[in-house]
């Protein structure tokens, strides 16, 4: 007899099924790909929410840990800075010791597993690998109104003109600690937000509640993909 595990959901899932999300399996989880019946497109561009709490993501610590991942085709750069990969994933750089990876939007796990799968604690030697898959929500704020929601709720200057591509801020967000991870896709500003996942419902609803001022609503993954699609990295044309 042949048993399959049901599919990972997210850490909002009632909160994405309650605003009329379709799902869509990616890498077994149930990921809000789109909500019917409006212009996507457009409220992505304004001001949109994206749960993208079911994609891959890893972490490691340590005092090799630059190297060690240089080693394995990582891309890095300076602390409170990221790097697109060539697979359109993110390596986060929060300190010269520790390093956040997110896979791409397309939920292609296969570099992020390549890495976890080849560590070993008796091999770590100064690397040392720190799951982030369940411990961390992961949520997309996108559009030209994203910093006047952040400025809402949140200490740091994240506006455009200040706080460049590809920039970092570890800050509070709504009195949460937070990871902000700013990555456009194309045109359209993006930033990733991904924090304690006990706090995830919290999160969303805080995030929504600031958004309401400027129409801001849910968007699913599909409006995301097909902008990364239609745009090449920077770093990578």
């Amino acid at each position: 007899m042949t048993t399959t595990d049901p599919p990972r959901r997210s850490f909002v899932h009632r909160k994405l099924v309650a605003h009329g999300a379709r799902l869509a399996e990616i890498n077994g989880g149930l990921v809000a790909f789109e909500y019917g019946g409006q212009d996507e497109s457009a409220a992505a561009a304004r001001l949109g929410l994206a749960d993208l709490s079911v994609l891959p993501r890893t972490g490691f610590k340590g005092a090799k840990v630059i190297p060690a991942l240089e080693a394995q085709g990582i891309e890095l750069t300076v602390p409170n800075q990221a790097v697109r990969q060539a697979d359109g994933g993110l390596a986060a750089v929060l300190a010269m010791t520790e390093v956040l990876l997110l896979a791409p939007l397309s939920g292609d796990d296969s570099q992020i597993r390549t890495l976890e799968r080849g560590w070993s604690l008796d091999q770590a030697d100064g690397c040392y690998l720190v799951p982030r898959q369940d411990s961390h929500f992961w949520f997309a704020l996108t559009g030209e109104k994203t910093s006047e929601v952040l400025a809402k709720i949140c200490g740091v200057d994240l506006r455009l003109a200040r706080f460049a591509d590809l920039g970092i801020a570890q800050t509070s967000v709504a009195r949460s600690n937070c990871v902000v991870i700013r990555a456009d896709l194309g045109q359209l500003p993006t930033f990733h937000l991904l924090g304690d996942s006990a706090s995830a419902g919290y999160m969303w609803d805080s995030l929504l509640d600031a958004m309401a001022e400027f129409s801001g609503r849910p968007v699913g993954l599909a409006v995301l993909q097909r902008t990364a699609a239609s745009e090449v990295a920077p770093s990578h044309r």
